[in-house]
């Protein structure tokens, strides 16, 4: 796609894993978010990972065979557009992946740029900021690491979330500390990724908001579970899920 070319409206989702399998209400609002932005949304149902949980934890074989599915899958796709900085950005790193392969190396490239996270489709790509949303309450904000320093999504979100009506955002100073998550970390390393999760949460125990939003739901659940498991009444959600508030 070239710079020059205006940006496709023809969306095709990529839903990703833990949205199809553990927070299906972020991806129907990121349908919803994307229509109301004159989108034309489909999706794929043969659609399946990213290859990040393999990639990063070495196995470059069997993440190279997710990944050629997924340039198979989305081969037509003008643009492709996921509620997850994280999985947006192994996309991109696929041209890594290929990089020996003069055959697979051009279509990588042409994926990378032509797959965004939900709100620098919206913002940067669009020019959408107001999406008619209203949400009345205090929302404190976690920057996902793999958007922040992979995609450089950083303004994008507050910049939709100052047009919801009745929204007070609250900025964290814990708000670019990584949750903890980190995928197969939070698995290898239970005892680091609990004390990083722990170490934002103390801040939220001294700060009165309602909501605490993120762009990915790995990072979500990772902090839900926390504030779950230390009694906290603050809710989670989605950037689309606020997007998506009437």
């Amino acid at each position: 796609m070239s710079s020059n070319s205006p940006i496709s409206r023809n969306v095709s989702l990529f839903a990703t894993c833990l949205g199809d399998q553990l927070s299906p209400d972020a991806v129907h609002a990121t349908v919803t978010v994307l229509e109301r932005a004159g989108c034309k949304v489909t999706f794929d149902p043969r659609q399946t990972c990213c290859g990040q949980p393999a990639f990063n934890s070495g196995y470059w074989q069997e993440a190279r065979e997710v990944a050629r599915h997924f340039l198979d899958v989305f081969a037509d796709a003008e643009v492709i557009v996921a509620p997850s900085g994280s999985c947006v950005a192994m996309v991109h790193r696929f041209v890594d992946l290929f990089r020996d392969d003069a055959v697979l190396l051009p279509r990588a490239e042409a994926m990378a740029h032509k797959t965004f996270e939900l709100s620098s489709y919206l913002v940067g790509q669009l020019g959408v900021t107001d999406l008619g949303a209203k949400l009345d309450a205090r929302v404190g904000w976690h920057d996902a690491c793999h958007g922040m320093r992979e995609l450089g999504v950083k303004q994008q979100p507050r910049q939709l979330l100052a047009h919801v009506e009745g929204l007070e955002l609250v900025e964290l100073k814990t708000c670019e500390s990584c949750c903890g998550f980190g995928g197969t970390f939070s698995v290898k390393l239970p005892e680091v990724s609990t004390a990083m999760v722990d170490h934002k949460l103390d801040e939220l125990q001294m700060t009165p908001i309602d909501v605490l939003g993120a762009i990915d739901s790995s990072c979500l659940m990772q902090i839900r579970g926390r504030l779950d498991r230390r009694g906290f009444p603050v809710r989670t959600r989605h950037l689309a899920e606020i997007l998506a508030s009437r």
